[in-house]
């Protein structure tokens, strides 16, 4: 089983490297693993993991297996599966039109989407922290109990999923959201749903 969660989350670490939404060696993947978490090593390149670069640890972050050590992020991820049982697996990314609007400090709350309404609801926006440290944790997780996918201010975006293809189809969805959100601002701005519309969306959640 350990073995076919790391191949998984090589595979669709490559899918993310080859799309750019995690350039060189920044962001982070990892996935639940009974009672412990496989995640990505500090300094290793989602779009070319080897199995080395996955390392095991505890709920309290000590490292179990592995030669490695483990990203610097990894308090975040186990901030967030400690919140929400229903999460399996995470990737934290700099996907660039994600990126953009953690970087201009804007959360998605346009409802211009029956898929992203229906998916997401909206995609909040955390305070700025330092990368790694306990304030980025704390100022992140409280988004964490309703929400899948939060974006970092100044820094990229974290989604969580049932399994790693779901968080993976999430990030490609919500990626893909920020992209058509900034188009529309060279076409005079999205059209918002009527409010009826949306609350008919919501209903099939």
């Amino acid at each position: 089983m350990l073995d076919v969660l790391k191949q998984e989350i090589r595979l669709y670490g490559v899918g993310a490297g080859s799309k750019g939404y995690t350039p060189g060696i920044s962001g982070n993947i990892s996935a639940r693993y009974n009672d412990k978490v496989l995640i990505t090593s500090s300094g290793s390149a989602n779009g070319y993991l080897k199995n080395e670069d996955l390392v095991l640890i505890d709920f309290d972050g000590n490292l179990l297996s592995g030669v490695t050590k483990a990203s610097t992020e990894k308090y975040l991820h186990l901030e967030f599966y400690k919140k929400r049982p229903d999460i399996n697996a995470i990737f934290h990314v700099h996907s660039p039109y994600l990126t953009a609007f953690a970087s201009a400090h804007v959360a998605l709350t346009e409802d211009i989407s029956p898929e992203i309404i229906y998916c997401f609801g909206q995609i909040p926006l955390a305070e700025y922290a330092i990368p790694g440290s306990q304030e980025l944790v704390d100022k992140t997780a409280k988004f964490f109990d309703d929400y899948d996918v939060v974006l970092l201010a100044n820094h990229g975006v974290i989604v969580g999923g049932k399994t790693v293809q779901d968080a993976y189809l999430k990030l490609d969805l919500a990626e893909n959201y920020a992209k058509t959100i900034i188009c529309t601002k060279f076409l005079g701005g999205a059209k918002i749903l009527p409010e009826e519309e949306v609350k008919k969306i919501y209903s099939l959640r």
